[in-house]
């Protein structure tokens, strides 16, 4: 058996763009694409933490250090400049890489900028 998992993602992104005539994708400073270890042309699906919705698309590379995270065509209709999101990717992995597996986590601030990884996601307590 196979199974999805989240491979990586980064969280609390800052929308920065928003460019309805373009292609598609979402475009994403290469730093933070290297950070997380997405790459060019890979599915990601995108959770807007301000209104709920949740869309894939494919991340494009945007200017290394110019902090980006552009949502292009008709990803710029889901959510509005200054709204955060998370960009998730998953990968498929057989039952013997489950067990092991630690997804890539990076945690950004309002300046898109990288305040913290991790490997290990928090435990929720009630």
């Amino acid at each position: 058996m196979q199974r999805i998992l989240l491979r990586c993602k980064l969280h609390q992104a800052r929308v920065t763009h928003s460019v309805l005539n373009y292609e598609g994708s979402c475009s994403i400073d290469m730093d933070l694409l290297d950070a997380a270890g997405i790459a060019e042309h890979e599915q990601i699906d995108i959770y807007v933490v301000e209104n709920g919705a949740r869309f894939h698309t494919y991340a494009i590379a945007a200017e290394r250090g110019s902090k980006i995270i552009s949502l292009n065509g008709a990803a710029a209709r889901m959510a509005a400049v200054g709204d955060r999101v998370i960009i998730c990717a998953y990968g498929i992995f057989d039952e013997t890489e489950v067990a092991a597996h630690k997804p890539s986590l990076v945690y950004l601030n309002e300046k898109n900028e990288i305040v913290r990884t991790s490997k290990d996601l928090p435990v929720q307590l009630g």
